[in-house]
């Protein structure tokens, strides 16, 4: 049995939502989290800051000793690219691979909806993953810019009318091509899942895209002889105010946050200079 940690981060705190799944299927694992809260949202950003904050990110986790690593972030998984993978020194799974064939398996009528930050469907990454599985697959991929925020600021209640008429904008173009399945390309999302599935009346396969990266990384684990046996002890580290952080967590872990919380500069994180040398 391996008691050392599994890392999971993304920009903010949209990857609680996979850390919670992560708690519900292996309550074993030790878990450390890393949410990059100076530095969010990732999904305005380029792709060559967001790759430097992705490794700057993943290299500070690999210091903590990790067994594996979770990109629990839309936007870093569909920019990562097989250089990037090369230079981590543990396994790694991020959230595209595993939700596009989850949707593929899903979907009856080949018409998926793909929701996500505006960096994340620049990427095209969901639409060669798919491509990839079934080329006679339709992506209907959807920028949704305000969701993050929304989340971020606690605004996903069904009865939040705010929030409401943000979904049928963003999604009633969805709705008119008559998609049958829709992934949620970014892990705040599953927080407005209730108000989406509302909105599609119910009649539409939602694609959790953290969670299927969780069910895969356990799996991957399991393979690899590297399951726990541990307390399930976990270990927040966040890049900015580390106060808001505590405050907010639990709703996305739908729980009290669980373990110790500390703050760090990442700017100053010894990543920045082997990014520099990678590059």
């Amino acid at each position: 049995m391996d008691k050392r940690a599994i890392g999971v981060f993304d920009s903010g705190l949209g990857g609680l939502t996979a850390v919670k799944e992560l708690r519900r299927i292996a309550p074993q694992e030790n878990i450390v989290y890393f949410g990059d809260t100076a530095r969010v949202p990732y999904g305005s950003r380029g792709p060559e800051t967001i790759l430097k904050y992705a490794w700057q990110d993943a290299c500070f986790l690999m210091e903590q000793n990790i067994k594996y690593l979770i990109a629990a972030c839309g936007t870093v998984s569909s920019h990562v690219d097989e250089t990037f993978r090369a230079h981590l020194d543990v396994p790694f799974c991020d959230v595209i691979g595993p939700a596009s064939l989850a949707a593929a398996k899903g979907t009856k009528t080949g018409r998926i909806g793909l929701i996500a930050t505006a960096a994340s469907i620049r990427s095209g990454a969901y639409d060669r993953a798919l491509a990839a599985i079934d080329p006679s697959l339709q992506v209907l991929p959807k920028a949704c810019p305000l969701f993050v925020p929304l989340v971020e600021q606690g605004l996903f209640q069904k009865d939040c009318e705010i929030t409401r008429l943000t979904v049928e904008m963003y999604l009633a173009p969805l709705k008119q091509q008559k998609i049958d399945t829709l992934i949620l390309g970014c892990t705040h999302y599953p927080l407005l899942a209730p108000l989406i599935d509302e909105f599609f009346e119910g009649q539409v396969l939602l694609i959790d895209s953290g969670r299927q990266a969780v069910d895969t990384a356990v799996g991957d684990i399991a393979a690899l002889g590297l399951s726990g046996d541990g307390k399930g002890e976990s270990t927040y580290f966040v890049s900015d105010d580390m106060d808001s952080f505590v405050r907010n967590a639990g709703l996305f872990l739908g729980a009290p946050v669980d373990g110790t919380v500390h703050e760090i500069d990442i700017e100053q994180f010894e990543g920045v200079k082997v990014w520099k040398k990678r590059s």
